[in-house]
């Protein structure tokens, strides 16, 4: 579970402009800070298949938001693959 002071941290990181929270850039970031913490949780408790689904929709937004912003500007979309370290 990600802490208020973490999404805070990754909003303040990955904002566009002052007051954003809702951009794609923003809900990318939190959605891969999620899946990250996610995926350690996983590696403890492999037979947790509750979360492992939870964390599958979560890569399907994260890609969904990702074909969006292709299509919106693709600058973008190349920035913040490129910051957060996402590949493809």
């Amino acid at each position: 579970m990600i802490t208020k002071e973490q999404k805070t941290n990754v909003i303040e990181a990955n904002k566009t402009h002052e007051g954003d929270t809702g951009s794609p850039e923003v809900q990318i970031a939190i959605l891969t800070e999620r899946i990250r913490q996610l995926t350690e949780h996983l590696k403890q408790h492999p037979n947790d298949d509750h979360s492992r689904l939870g964390m599958y929709k979560m890569v399907g937004k994260r890609r969904r938001l990702l074909d969006y912003l292709t299509r919106k500007d693709i600058e973008r979309y190349r920035a913040i693959i490129a910051k957060l370290g996402i590949r493809k």
